[in-house]
């Protein structure tokens, strides 16, 4: 049974066009993904399905008195509302409930009174509004937002740990579907896990955008790939879609070869006949060839070839060295200390949850917030480049290129723009203004940022966020061939492997031990 039904949606933004007359259907028991290389429409997909944007041509139908839910990472949060608070909001229509209840039985109630109020308890009963902590703790507990402190003030949460108790109020709403843009983004591995667990045992219908397979692989059983313009449904797994996307792709493009070759082949002839003896036989197949439905050829897309300049130093040389550095703001994160040094060509990895302090980690490293005691040796010849994962922008209406230009006023026009290509970055994109761009399109620029100044120490605070699977290959390569050191902080596991990665610091592990 079809809970939603798009038909006939188009859509154009600026010169490109994201949608041409296709088509989706999401049933009753879909556990859908959405795939699709950065800028091809998979967050416009969502906007237009919640209403914040319109489409260009469209018809939506939503099941009737369907309940919708929808992972808004930019909702506003009240100020000093605290994280237990807001997760009960979830369930404002239970509490609202409850106050009928109340104001009836404090009023003399008569019997119909009564007996409207039995019917509300009876409600509450049935949702399970008596139990409104016990799924709280364990929705926080499985995202890791107990670690917050369920007293602290929304306003004062970071980007990710926003993300994650608009996702845990989300879920405790429990709606009929589920529309997940990048669910996993601030998650870490044992979180996410249990989204997994979770969204494996939902027994509605979902809608997931994400650039981390390994997490689609394991939640959905129908794909939907959006490619030139077209959205493809294939039913089954992610590596079995793929393979069918592949098998389609080399019998489009065989058609399309085969059709361009008969083309040229009726044009030759005509060119050749259209004024001799044979003029009707060419007039006759001008217009078989005006009536032809001619394949759309394939496009190709650019292909990141992503590099960091390298600032060359003596292999063996120490280049930072921590000395029972203990990290925070106003008090320590962790009990235990650091004792950790990175020399020249070393890549390593820091991981652990959410909210431990993998970001603080590399902050007090490069020297932006203070250590709360200990200390931290730097090389003197040390020269450092920072991703860093918030996609904050000084003025929204810049573009990209006008970004590279007022951090890089002295390289050429001409390097900018390379730059920028080098990560996959269209003309038409990099002349565009910087908040109309996907998540990941603007990860990119970030990425092209690093290009331009030489540097013996990457510092990479999870820079997969955002990208597509080509961008994330050739960040991989990008970072794995970089001559300097790299400390990477990352969720995606298989992002990262021992071929290239010398060391790994589990923060998780040293704040139990």
């Amino acid at each position: 049974m079809s809970v939603l039904t798009i038909e006939n949606l188009s859509h154009q933004f600026l010169d490109k066009k994201l949608y041409d007359d296709t088509r989706l259907q999401l049933n009753k028991e879909d556990h859908m993904g959405i795939t699709g290389q950065n800028g091809v429409g998979k967050s416009t997909l969502i906007k237009i399905l919640t209403g914040q944007i319109d489409a260009d041509e469209a018809q939506i139908s939503w099941q009737k008195n369907i309940s919708l839910g929808y992972l808004d990472q930019y909702a506003k949060l009240t100020p000093g509302l605290s994280i237990r608070d807001f997760l009960k909001t979830a369930f404002d229509e239970m509490f609202k409930k409850e106050a009928q209840i109340l104001e009836i039985y404090s009023n003399n109630p008569n019997d119909e009174e009564l007996q409207k109020a039995g019917k509300l308890q009876e409600t509450l009963d049935i949702s399970g509004f008596y139990d409104i902590d016990t799924k709280i703790e364990q929705v926080a507990t499985g995202l890791g937002i107990d670690a917050l402190g369920y007293d602290n003030d929304v306003s004062e949460l970071s980007g990710g740990q926003r993300s994650k108790i608009i996702l845990a109020k989300l879920l405790l709403q429990q709606p009929d579907v589920l529309l997940l843009d990048e669910p996993t983004n601030y998650l870490d591995t044992n979180h996410i896990e249990w989204l997994q667990g979770y969204l494996n045992n939902f027994e509605g219908a979902f809608i997931v955008i994400s650039h981390d397979y390994d997490f689609l692989e394991k939640i959905t059983n129908c794909i939907c790939d959006i490619e030139f313009g077209k959205i493809t449904r294939y039913t089954g797994s992610l590596k079995q879609a793929f393979k069918q996307k592949e098998e389609n792709k080399k019998t489009y493009l065989k058609a399309y070869e085969n059709q361009q070759r008969k083309i040229a082949k009726e044009q030759a002839y005509i060119a050749k006949f259209k004024a001799g003896s044979r003029s009707k036989s060419a007039k006759s197949r001008q217009k078989q060839l005006d009536r032809m439905e001619v394949i759309t050829p394939p496009e190709s897309r650019p292909i990141p070839k992503i590099s960091f300049p390298y600032e060359v130093t003596a292999h063996s040389q120490m280049l930072m060295e921590t000395n029972n550095l203990v990290i925070g703001y106003d008090s320590p994160i962790l009990k235990n200390e650091f004792n950790f040094s990175i020399i020249s060509g070393e890549k390593l990895v820091i991981k652990g949850f959410n909210g431990i302090g993998k970001s603080t980690l590399i902050k007090t490293l490069i020297g932006e917030i203070p250590s709360i005691s200990g200390t931290v040796a730097v090389s003197p010849v040390i020269k450092m480049g920072y991703f860093k994962q918030d996609l904050k922008w000084d003025n929204k209406f810049d573009t990209p290129f006008e970004i590279l230009k007022k951090l890089h006023p002295e390289a050429e026009q001409k390097v900018i723009r390379q730059n920028l290509a080098k990560t996959g970055l269209t003309a038409q994109q990099t002349l565009s203004q910087i908040h109309t761009l996907s998540g990941g399109e603007q990860t990119k620029v970030k990425v092209a940022d690093l290009m331009f100044n030489d540097a013996n120490i990457l510092f990479m605070d999870e820079p997969t966020n955002h990208l597509d699977d080509d961008s994330k290959k050739s960040l991989q390569y990008a970072l794995a061939h970089f001559e300097g050191a790299v400390v990477l902080v990352t969720h995606e596991e298989d992002f990262y492997d021992s071929s290239w990665i010398d060391k790994v610091i589990d923060i998780e592990s040293l704040s139990k031990s």
